[in-house]
């Protein structure tokens, strides 16, 4: 599928990046925490967020503030779903 990067904003094929993976994928999925990545900042070293934790970090800090903002949450209640607190 096309669309545009989320870090680097080129356009063309892009994949599917659930924010918090792992035992929270279907949590992600749940509150739309889902991001368009290019292969190259999805899953290829050095800058690939599977590869790098600064840009992962800045995806976690960027799926609590959407969360806390459309759930209407506090960061405890974040804590709570999701078990930590990226900020």
């Amino acid at each position: 599928m096309n669309g545009t990067c989320f870090l680097c904003g080129c356009y063309g094929p892009v994949e599917r990046h659930h924010i918090f993976g792992g035992a929270l994928r279907k949590k992600s999925e749940q509150y739309c925490l889902v991001v368009e990545l290019c292969h190259w900042f999805h899953n290829e070293p050095p800058e690939g967020v599977h590869h790098n934790a600064e840009a992962m970090q800045r995806l976690h800090e960027y799926g609590q503030r959407k969360a806390m903002l459309e759930q209407g949450w506090s960061t405890y209640d974040f804590i709570r779903e999701f078990g930590k607190n990226y900020l």
